[in-house]
């Protein structure tokens, strides 16, 4: 496993990176949402956005990233997305949700090779991790944590995986599901921690996942960035 199936720029410097707020709020989905294209009823809807995850059941949680009050008196949140188009935003209705606040903040640098976690606009750890081949390149931009999965002992990318709401460019599908990136680990996998080897997602060393998924929580936004320093030899690997 590399991406996730039906079962399952330049390097920063040393201090915070853009977009890494202090807090993000989130939207804990309590029904089914229509997300729309502007904060009105009438407007097109771009698509349906259940209140579960497929894999675990977890409640849908959604980072917010704006909100008003229409002309018609129903408040109207700005949200992230899952799945295509990457990086995609819609508005939902306010009601049939509830209001989180996190403060953490994943950034991902390609170039660099690196997962960084952020707690309140404060880097706590930076570990060393796996990035997409060439040929299957990690995605870049703004994302967040679907779910988080823990593993069996016999599946690959154990102990534990974080579904993010980032897709493959270059996998439609992969082993039957939607070409889903995840942040994972190397369990019955392999790979080189700071090599680009991966079908698209993030390998981290066991202590590394066990670290964040212990802390990180459905709806935590997570910034990829940072193109390929220098390509180097597709291994083959998942």
């Amino acid at each position: 496993m590399c991406l996730l199936g039906v079962t399952a720029g330049p390097a920063f410097g040393a201090g915070t990176p853009p977009r890494v707020q202090a807090t993000q709020q989130l939207a804990v989905l309590l029904t089914t949402h229509g997300a729309h294209q502007e904060p009105e009823a009438g407007s097109p809807q771009t698509g349906v956005v259940p209140s579960r995850r497929p894999i675990t059941g977890e409640r849908t949680t959604l980072p917010v990233t704006g909100s008003l009050t229409g002309a018609d008196g129903v408040r109207w949140l700005q949200v992230m997305l899952p799945g295509r188009p990457n990086s995609s935003t819609g508005w939902i209705a306010q009601q049939g949700t509830r209001k989180l606040m996190t403060g953490w903040h994943i950034v991902v640098n390609l170039a660099a090779r690196r997962v960084s976690a952020y707690s309140n606009g404060h880097l706590l750890r930076s570990f060393q991790a796996v990035v997409g081949k060439p040929s299957t390149s990690t995605p870049t931009g703004q994302f967040f944590v679907e779910e988080i999965l823990q593993m069996s002992s016999g599946e690959a990318g154990g102990p534990f995986a974080l579904a993010l709401s980032a897709r493959s460019n270059a996998l439609q599908e992969f082993e039957g599901g939607p070409g889903q990136i995840a942040i994972h680990g190397r369990d019955n996998l392999g790979g080189t921690l700071g090599a680009a080897e991966s079908h698209g997602c993030i390998r981290l060393a066991t202590a590394s996942i066990d670290w964040l998924a212990s802390r990180i929580g459905p709806g935590t936004p997570v910034t990829i960035s940072g193109a390929e320093a220098s390509p180097r030899a597709d291994r083959g690997q998942r």
